[in-house]
């Protein structure tokens, strides 16, 4: 029952989007790509599972194209699975031990378990599907059998795309896949047949209705052997006018089309979807898929990978083949052909984190340009402290993480039990002079996950000061000032992080103005009320601690300190081996008592993100905004979120296409409950006691011998971000000086 009402509920939202008119393509047709899904939504669930072909339907564009790669069984049944072998996508070696074999496969050998050794009985009664990439959850393994061609298109999907893989190696066999295929069109609707063989496709001319069901050639690696004609598929790729002869257009690798260099940058696109087109025909894009790093252009936002070949000024693809279509569809139905419409401003707030710290290192100068420019609504800075008491903008208070500090100050590392546990180097220790010799270090979440490595070290150390008048000049909507370790710094480095923030906003007069919004985050009640006196800035508590609940008298606390909270994504919704479980009631027990809920730290990287997202940041954004209601989210790539929150689709009455929250818990609820992990214990609520902080101590008088504390520069606004003039330099130029740099 819950499966089917979770399926009618997505029906239902999904039945809402509208094919749109407006937009104008550079497709062949002038019509918007298809979306093609290899399988199903194999992202998710095993391949043409029927899960995999529900949830296709249910999540995607309404002509969404479902693709069966076909096998043929030893009594000549169709089914659907990728490559020539079972044992990477079932579970058929442990059902037959004995039953691998071995066969030669367009001239090259091939070990594994062949569906033409078994008849579709035995296939069907015994053998079970499971995901065939094994980053991706287990959790639907040996749930549904193999699926037949006739399965498939039973569930009436909106367009049928039939891939025939191996021609020649089945009629080496006795089988024909040419006779099935001919057969199947007489009993259901192909709207596509795609095969990388030209002897077959040759021998499909005149067999088909071109009116109904298209040819298509599939094109392989280039330098991979085509069997009829024994050339390279690069070289067939160079007389288009010979496959017009017997195809509609070409299914080809992405690569093909916009080339991924060795460093994961793109290189120039080709020119062949402008030839094909040329020749009338179509060409269609494959090996897209959201949790495969491709190419640090796209900032781990896998829509901006589709939008490359659909929404260029030079051509459009005419479909994209992928394992993700819910993401391919949003990216056509809701981002593409969208430049003109402006960011939309106001709640949600899109707050930085490090300003765009996913695309430069955190809190420099870069980062805050970037953070402008991709629309963010508060542009941040984490205050911390230099010894001789200059006040700028990085992300902690040790600078291991995020400068090269290690390689010239490590033997000022120590352990400040106050602040951390392990060891770092921290700003205190170290003169403004000396921290500006060290350069910025792009932040990495994850090892396997770098983050444009082109921009590492890039861009410059950005004081307080600078940071106001950078926000001022570029019209920013507001700041975000984030003060943490203010009693530390008072009463054992004689540092007054309060006095040198307050003195800072003053002579920047942002006291004194209501245009744009200052926001004063901290951990420390005592350092928030410093700033009540200044009625126009809004006090924010950031609470670290993941907690399940927000009693009334924890709320009444907060309330006495602060206008918002910061609280981490964890604490909204609740995630147990990578599902989300459910929501806890903390946004609607503040936001009942007027205190403003903003989440953080939301990131693109796909393995940060629970599989009910997707691995696309933008159902994640979708869901605390549109499905929880939070009134900001924190992030480290505003850019995303400004896609998200401009878009079409989430602010127009009828989009073409919608992106729907997740429902805590109903991903989860698909797999049988033997299967599905133990309940996590319920996070703690929110305690008074721990609310309210004790008083700030006073400063400490601590001299300093040879570095006087001295008040933070204050050069002009046009000294400040000077070299972001230079942003306009090619990613070239910068690649260049980076390895001359290096051999030097």
């Amino acid at each position: 029952m819950i499966r089917c009402l979770f399926f009618i509920s997505l029906l239902i939202h999904s039945a809402l989007g509208q094919n749109s008119t407006s937009k104008k393509w550079l497709t062949l047709s002038g019509k918007r790509p298809l979306v093609i899904a290899r399988g199903g939504f194999t992202g998710m669930f095993p391949e043409s599972s029927s899960f995999a072909n529900q949830m296709t339907q249910t999540l995607s564009l309404p002509d969404t194209a479902t693709l069966c790669n076909l096998q043929l069984t030893k009594d000549g049944i169709g089914i659907c699975l990728s490559g020539v072998t079972l044992d990477n996508s079932t579970n058929i070696n442990l059902i037959f031990p004995k039953g691998k074999n071995n066969y030669t496969v367009n001239g090259k050998e091939v070990s594994g378990w062949f569906s033409l050794d078994y008849t579709s009985d035995q296939l069907f009664s015994n053998v079970s599907l499971v995901q065939n990439v094994l980053s991706r959850s287990s959790m639907f393994d040996l749930l549904a059998p193999i699926s037949t061609v006739e399965d498939v298109t039973g569930i009436k999907p909106a367009q049928f795309w039939l891939n025939v893989q191996y021609d020649t190696f089945y009629t080496q066999h006795k089988h024909s896949p040419a006779t099935f295929v001919q057969r199947a069109l007489r009993f259901m609707g192909i709207n596509y047949i795609s095969s990388p063989e030209i002897g077959f496709l040759k021998s499909m001319v005149g067999k088909v209705n071109k009116v109904k069901t298209k040819l298509i050639f599939q094109v392989l690696g280039a330098d991979e052997i085509e069997p009829t004609t024994n050339k390279k598929y690069s070289a067939l790729l160079e007389d288009l006018a010979s496959i017009k002869s017997y195809a509609s257009g070409i299914l080809v690798p992405k690569e093909y089309i916009l080339s991924v260099n060795a460093d994961k940058y793109l290189g120039a696109p080709t020119t062949l979807v402008s030839d094909a087109h040329k020749q009338g025909l179509e060409v269609y894009a494959s090996g897209f898929s959201n949790d495969l790093i491709s190419s640090y252009n796209y900032s781990y936002d896998p829509s901006q990978e589709y939008l490359h070949f659909i929404d260029n000024s030079q051509f459009s693809v005419d479909g994209v083949l992928t394992d993700f279509p819910p993401t391919a569809s949003e990216a056509i139905g809701c981002f593409a052909n969208n430049t003109q419409v402006k960011p939309a401003k106001g709640n949600p707030l899109i707050i930085t984190r490090n300003g765009a710290s996913g695309i430069y290192p955190g809190a420099t100068d870069l980062a805050y340009q970037q953070a402008v420019d991709d629309g963010a609504d508060i542009i941040d800075c984490s205050v911390q402290m230099s010894k001789d008491g200059v006040a700028f903008c990085l992300d902690s208070a040790d600078l291991m993480g995020s400068t090269t500090v290690i390689t010239s100050f490590i033997s000022r590392s120590t352990v400040v039990q106050e602040i951390q546990p392990n060891a770092g180097v921290f700003s205190f220790d170290l003169t403004w002079s000396e921290i500006q010799t060290l350069k910025p270090q792009i932040a990495t979440v994850f090892k396997d996950f770098p983050r444009n490595p082109a921009y590492k070290n890039s861009g410059k150390f950005v004081t307080l000061a600078e940071f106001l008048e950078f926000a001022k000049a570029k019209g920013a909507s507001g700041i975000l000032i984030n003060i943490q370790n203010a009693a530390y710094l008072a009463s054992k480095k004689g540092l007054d992080i309060v006095g040198s923030v307050t003195t800072a906003l003053r002579n920047a007069t942002f006291d004194k103005q209501s245009t744009q919004s200052v926001l004063i985050q901290s951990d420390d009640t005592s350092v928030l009320s410093k700033f009540k006196s200044v009625p126009t800035y809004q006090r924010v508590l950031y609470i670290e601690d993941k907690v399940g609940d927000a009693p009334k008298q924890s709320v009444e606390e907060v309330k006495k300190y602060a206008d918002a909270v910061a609280v981490t994504r964890a604490t909204i919704i609740e995630v147990t081996d990578f599902f989300t479980t459910g929501f806890t009631s903390v946004v609607e027990e503040f936001q009942k008592a007027n205190i403003s809920v903003y989440v953080y730290v939301l990131r693109n990287e796909y393995i940060t993100l629970a599989f009910d997202y997707f691995s696309d940041p933008m159902v994640e954004i979708a869901t605390f905004v549109s499905g929880i209601g939070v009134d900001g989210i924190i992030t480290e790539y505003p850019g995303t979120a400004s896609n998200y929150i401009r878009s079409p689709c989430t602010n127009t009455d009828k989009p073409e296409y919608n992106i729907l929250p997740v429902e805590a818990g109903s991903l989860l609820s698909l797999a049988p409950p033997e299967v599905q992990p133990p309940a996590a214990a319920p996070l703690p609520p929110l305690d008074s006691a721990d609310v309210v902080d004790p008083p700030l101590p006073p400063v400490a008088n601590i001299s300093t011998a040879g570095s006087p504390i001295a008040e933070a520069p204050q050069p002009s606004a046009s000294i400040s971000f000077a070299n972001v003039a230079k942003m306009d330099l090619s990613l070239m130029a910068i690649m260049v000086l980076s390895l001359l740099s290096m051999l030097n």
